[in-house]
């Protein structure tokens, strides 16, 4: 559960520092030296198993080396140990010389700022020094003030992809509905226009074998039990009233921050659930199932609806699942809840106190934010011969195009061939430095021309960067409210009254933090719109 995961890994962290006692002076970086002569630098990074287990056999990193005469020294964990290895090396001072893909929230910079464990970086972010980033921020001004911290300080180097702009952006919806138009063709039904023609088409499914293949194995409905996640079914909760994104923050059209469970709709919407799983079209395993096993049914063509923000990751590109609509609910109402989600990561990389050579360590970020080189660092790079390509380069303009995937999993060929890390793409460079990926127009398209049009709200939650004490605040109380209201929807859509539990449902929460939540969130749009 994503809200789960992220809020014990800064327990976790700030638990670590407690128990060794990290000490305060770590020293400035004048005075562990800033000549430049050492090039080689250690960094420590997460790796997904389907990449090379030392980065530097990557194109894009042999490439970057050769660029900056800059020699990394990768300390390389596995994504499912990177955050303990990671905490236990800044709780304890074994620390390298930054963390890169560093995965760390809010509350984690202000912290590690606090205990002088990592250093702010703002006096190296002038057109001298940090060249590239300069001119970004020089084009795109805005994002200053989200990298800059509320006392001042800049503590780490972001990671900006823009796809789109406003409603219109690609980050704007999260969890598509995807229904299977093959199944709707062979039953002779319509595309569903209503929450009840939705439940009629998902008994067909169940009833008619549409997969033909003579057994009553089809699964009307799929998704991962995640509270507003990528492949979570709550994008149908818009059908009933406010509805819901993936962190439970909504903005109503008057700067009014709401929690989605006390929105309008959201009770309806739990009944609803309940007589989709009362009538047997709801995935049995969807409490216990994982991204492997979700896919695995995919690609067995057991699926008719199903949710995720790229159908090629999961029944693949051609599979002939489309686009659902928004859905009119038993009132008429119909609306698609905006996602506050933005290719902005705040804390992507850090550089720690421990860093004897900032010199090069800057110089080698910088590099990172090279228009051409973000956008590899990004999506993946050209000319490797071992393995299939995102680009090729454009001798005579020197453009980056992208390649057509072949059937390979976008995301997968990415994580083999990208860099991630500090990076910076601005909608200005499409058409200049690159393509726009097709997978990445093809989601624009489908959220312009069937999503935005019932999207009603006008403004999303931006990206506060909260003080320590309102970061700590948030963490502790979300920690306790998210697994309650995830535990009380699952035992609402199985069957538990929900008219007669709501009023203990709504008392828990308050006694959870609800209304200081909900406080410090309003206090943080307030401020970020001044």
């Amino acid at each position: 559960m994503k809200h789960i995961k992220k809020t014990v890994s800064i327990i976790s962290l700030t638990a670590v520092m407690a128990i060794t006692g990290c000490s305060s002076d770590k020293g400035s970086d004048k005075e562990k030296g800033n000549s430049g002569d050492d090039q080689t630098l250690t960094f420590m990074t997460p790796n997904s198993p389907l990449a090379p287990q030392d980065p530097n056999e990557k194109l894009i990193f042999k490439r970057l080396e050769e660029n900056t005469g800059i020699h990394i020294d990768w300390k390389v964990y596995s994504e499912d140990v990177y955050v303990e290895k990671r905490n236990l090396a800044l709780a304890t001072g074994e620390l390298p010389d930054a963390l890169f893909n560093a995965g760390l929230s809010d509350f984690d910079l202000l912290k590690l700022a606090n205990d002088g464990t990592i250093i702010p970086v703002e006096e190296y972010i002038t057109p001298e020094k940090m060249p590239n980033l300069s001119k970004v921020l020089e084009q795109a001004p805005q994002y200053k003030g989200m990298m800059t911290s509320p006392d001042g300080h800049i503590l780490a180097f972001p990671w900006i992809e823009e796809l789109g702009e406003g409603k219109e952006s690609i980050h704007s919806v999260n969890n598509i509905p995807w229904i299977n138009k093959a199944w709707l063709d062979k039953l002779g039904l319509q595309m569903p226009k209503t929450t009840e023609e939705l439940k009629q088409v998902l008994i067909a499914f169940k009833t008619k074998d549409p997969n033909g293949n003579g057994k009553a194995d089809e699964i009307p409905v799929s998704f991962i039990n995640d509270d507003g996640g990528n492949e979570d079914l709550s994008f149908l909760l818009g059908s009933f009233g406010a509805g819901f994104n993936g962190d439970l923050t909504l903005v109503d059209n008057d700067g009014k921050v709401n929690n989605a469970v006390l929105a309008p709709g959201y009770k309806e919407g739990m009944k609803y659930f309940q007589e989709l799983y009362a009538a047997g079209l709801i995935d049995p395993e969807f409490i216990t199932q994982d991204w492997n096993k979700f896919i695995a049914k995919a690609k067995d063509d057991r699926y008719g609806l199903y949710f995720t923000w790229d159908k090629a990751n999961v029944s693949g590109m051609d599979s002939p699942f489309e686009p659902m609509p928004a859905l009119e609910g038993p009132n008429g109402w119909k609306n698609v809840a905006r996602a506050n989600g933005m290719g902005f990561d705040r804390g992507r990389m850090v550089l720690t106190a421990d860093n004897k050579n900032i010199e090069a360590t800057i110089k080698w970020i910088d590099a990172m934010y090279d228009p051409s080189q973000s956008v590899q660092n990004n999506w993946g790079t050209y000319g490797d011969e071992t393995q299939q390509n995102i680009f090729e380069m454009d001798e005579a303009t020197k453009m980056l195009k992208h390649l057509p995937l072949n059937g390979a999993s976008p995301n997968e060929l990415r994580v083999k061939t990208s860099a991630g890390g500090p990076l910076a793409i601005l909608d200005s460079y499409y058409g200049k430095v690159t393509t726009m990926p097709d997978d990445a127009a093809y989601r624009i398209d489908i959220l312009k021309k069937i999503y935005v049009p019932d999207m009603k709200a006008e403004h999303m939650y931006p990206r506060v960067f909260f003080s320590k004490e309102e970061s700590e605040r948030l963490t502790q109380t979300e920690a306790d409210l998210w697994p309650y209201i995830l535990k009380k929807r699952t035992e609402w859509m199985q069957g538990a009254n929900v008219d007669k539990e709501w009023d203990a449902f709504i008392k828990e929460l308050d006694r959870l933090g609800m209304q200081d939540w909900l406080k410090i969130k309003q206090t943080g749009y307030d401020r970020a719109g001044k």
